[in-house]
């Protein structure tokens, strides 16, 4: 087994979900279905349980579906983008789910075919799309973006310092001719940043993420989905999101807030008027990471952070 397909925080999302064998259940990110395949393990013997497996990418899916053959009675499987969550149940004739999970990011089946274009290691064409259906690609935005809109991804989804000068290097050589490969587009990010800031880890990790981000418009679906994931929760419901980007976590962090706060009102108001109540509770205030045995078994989960709402 290829320990980068090891579910990461698998542990504490199954226990975070709180799963109950009768219930329904959405995996919105279903990748090769490890986490799914847990959560239908719990739920077979239910009789009216349910679990939807969302992913946005075709060969993920194919995956998924060969791992959850056992299960597949219970399972309703659907290429989409997770964004369009409150569509998928409403189609599938669902009002209300008893949990979500959420594992955000890039996907190690992606990560892992170098012909994806995702690696600043391997070479490949810039590619990056998590749906192959979808006509934007990497090489689009490396190649078509000004130096002002290149400049705010890379420092905005990136959170490189750097930003100004790699944005700067990248215009500079598309004036020359396109950038074709990942391993032309990580020289010239390299070249960009001071050998003496190069680090342990590769120069171009940092371009590459936002460039991801960007390109799957990963960022802006992120606030309305998780809107939309709690209001399809039912009563003790739970959302498990699973985040490797610090901004990732801050919009989920501040989405949970606002679900979680009742009233808004001055302290020095005699009684509430702006009558907003709590509609969730948060279970865990402090983002759950892995534990060091799971982060020296599988790399991806040095960055994960994992954290669970609950429908009031």
């Amino acid at each position: 087994m290829n320990l980068n397909h090891i579910p990461v925080l698998l542990n504490e999302s199954i226990s975070g979900l709180n799963i109950k064998t009768n219930g329904i259940y959405i995996d919105g990110t279903v990748g090769g279905g490890g986490h799914s395949f847990f959560i239908a393990q719990k739920i077979f013997s239910g009789e009216k349980s349910k679990l939807i497996c969302i992913d946005r990418d075709e060969f993920a899916l194919s995956i998924a579906k060969k791992k959850l053959k056992p299960f597949e009675k219970k399972i309703i499987f659907v290429h989409d983008n997770f964004c369009n969550i409150k569509k998928i149940a409403e189609e599938n004739k669902i009002c209300g789910v008893d949990g979500i999970l959420l594992d955000l990011g890039v996907s190690s089946f992606q990560l892992d075919d170098v012909k994806r274009g995702f690696s600043y290691i391997k070479n490949a064409r810039l590619d990056m799309r998590m749906d192959r259906n979808q006509k934007f690609t990497a090489f689009d935005l490396v190649n078509k973006s000004d130096i002002k809109k290149l400049g705010f991804i890379i420092k905005t989804y990136g959170e490189e310092k750097f930003y100004k000068q790699i944005a700067n290097n990248i215009c500079r050589a598309t004036k020359i001719k396109s950038i074709e490969t990942t391993l032309e587009l990580a020289e010239i990010i390299k070249s960009a940043i001071p050998k003496k800031f190069h680090g342990k880890g590769n120069p171009a990790k940092k371009t590459f993420q936002a460039i991801r981000i960007a390109v799957n418009n990963e960022i802006e679906i992120l606030e309305q989905t998780l809107k939309d994931c709690v209001n399809l929760l039912n009563k003790d419901g739970r959302l498990c999101v699973i985040s490797f980007h610090s901004l990732e976590d801050r919009i989920v962090k501040n989405i949970f807030r606002e679900f979680s706060t009742g009233c808004t009102c001055p302290k020095d108001f005699p009684i509430c008027v702006c009558k907003k109540k709590a509609v969730c509770e948060i279970i865990n205030k402090k983002p759950i990471c892995a534990e060091k045995n799971e982060i020296d078994i599988n790399s991806r989960a040095h960055s994960a952070k994992l954290r669970i709402i609950k429908k009031i």
